[in-house]
């Protein structure tokens, strides 16, 4: 079996890779990559001290493997702002980083200052083309511990991907995600805050993307995220949907 690094940089763009919890990366039909929340280590563990954030899905690349043109941290939860990835993703002096506003406290925690220049703070409503992606930042309802997060729209060799973020369902506000959509990726956990297997359904049949993607389980045993009943759900339905395993490509 190839390993992942090998399976980013054979991959044909435009292309969706899956890298765990909320962890995607697009990839051009150039070969340019944007990675969206990337969890690559076990700081949340070594952070929070509780057993409810062991790592349960194994770690399948390293910061240092593969140099990103974009990578957008969308809250700075730590498993979609990795304090220990973060810093070393940006190390090749090339990479941008697009975080949502209140991702400045960890910044300036974490004395990356001197990235100042590789480093923009997004809200709602951005707009930047970075390459071959055309990207938006949309709003995002993670509550009062994250209130500047952000979802991301990512358009790319024709192709649009919405990245809703850690949110609840906010059906109220759905006319601000631009459509029509090829691609949805959004949680199913339903734990702190966050859209649960029936909230992604309905938040699928609003949208009514292309496919669906489920996100934000298995990865640690406190954030719960029933793939099985989303499975059940969308099938009874008729929706189309895609479960991605972990180094899983999905070809756009």
């Amino acid at each position: 079996m190839r390993d992942f690094t090998t399976e980013i940089l054979s991959a044909k763009g435009p292309a969706i890779l899956a890298v765990g919890q909320a962890g995607y990366i697009i990839k051009s039909h150039n070969g340019q990559l944007l990675a969206i929340d990337l969890y690559l280590s076990n700081c949340v563990e070594r952070v929070e001290g509780n057993k409810g954030y062991k790592r349960l899905l194994p770690q399948i690349l390293n910061p240092s493997d593969i140099d990103f043109d974009v990578v957008i941290c969308t809250h700075p939860h730590l498993d979609h702002f990795d304090i220990d990835a973060v810093p070393e993703l940006l190390s090749n002096g090339r990479t941008k980083l697009f975080c949502s506003a209140d991702c400045e406290k960890l910044v300036h925690q974490m004395q990356m200052e001197y990235d100042s220049l590789s480093i923009t703070y997004v809200k709602s409503g951005d707009h930047c083309i970075e390459g071959d992606f055309d990207i938006m930042f949309v709003n995002c309802d993670h509550g009062a511990g994250a209130p500047d997060a952000v979802g991301v729209v990512v358009k790319v060799d024709g192709k649009t991907i919405y990245e809703a973020g850690d949110t609840c369902l906010r059906l109220d506000r759905i006319n601000e995600t631009p459509q029509p959509l090829d691609v949805l990726i959004a949680p199913i956990n339903g734990a702190y805050g966050n859209l649960n297997e029936d909230d992604c359904v309905v938040l699928a049949e609003n949208l009514k993307p292309g496919i669906t993607i489920p996100c934000h389980y298995g990865m640690f045993a406190s954030h719960h995220g029933d793939v099985g009943k989303f499975y059940d759900i969308m099938t009874e339905k008729k929706l189309p949907f895609l479960l991605m395993r972990q180094g899983e490509q999905y070809q756009l």
